[in-house]
């Protein structure tokens, strides 16, 4: 079951007030980009900014809702959401982001100890449908029909070029479609 205070689609209310606290974690200034070659430059982080770039990712799931989230966006969080489960003990992975932000008092978020991740991840996978039926609403129809006839194929085109999708909606306007 879906705790009310770890849903992922609508930000729980504990979260008012919180985003003003980010400073250490989304610095004003980007970082020197000498140093981030320099291997010897260590980066101090507190346990409190570690428990809320867990949360930060977590957040990555609301945008599978939102029709005007790019596509491949959406193919990124999903691969990361139903990734293999011997990757469920990583770091940063999904099991282990609701883990953190499920049980740690930095949590910005109120406690709710562990959360059953096939619990999210079935109700990600039955609300999905409709989630990307509403972006491909956006698209014209072959690209809708290139998806549902074959995705890996729409989706290892996103990867290796984001902007896919709209250099041929480009291409096609500046010549028409060949097919009609």
């Amino acid at each position: 079951m879906l705790h009310t205070s770890t849903s992922l689609v609508h930000p729980p209310a504990a979260l008012n007030g919180f985003m003003g606290a980010t400073q250490s974690v989304f610095p004003d200034q980007p970082p020197d980009p000498q140093s981030l070659d320099d291997p010897t430059e260590r980066i101090d982080w507190s346990e409190e900014d570690i428990v809320f770039l867990h949360w930060r990712l977590l957040q990555e799931i609301n945008q599978l809702s939102d029709p005007t989230t790019p596509l491949e966006d959406k193919f990124d969080t999903l691969r990361w959401v139903f990734t293999e489960r011997e990757k469920d003990q990583q770091p940063f992975s999904f099991v282990n982001c609701l883990r953190v932000v499920g049980c740690s008092p930095l949590s910005p978020i109120a406690y709710c100890g562990l959360v059953d991740a096939q619990d999210i991840r079935d109700h990600i996978r039955n609300k999905l449908k409709a989630w990307l039926s509403e972006s491909l609403e956006r698209y014209p129809q072959w690209v809708r029909d290139a998806i549902a006839s074959n995705p890996q194929w729409v989706e290892a085109r996103l990867a290796r070029n984001p902007q896919w999708i709209n250099e041929q909606l480009k291409q096609m306007s500046e010549q028409g479609d060949l097919f009609t």
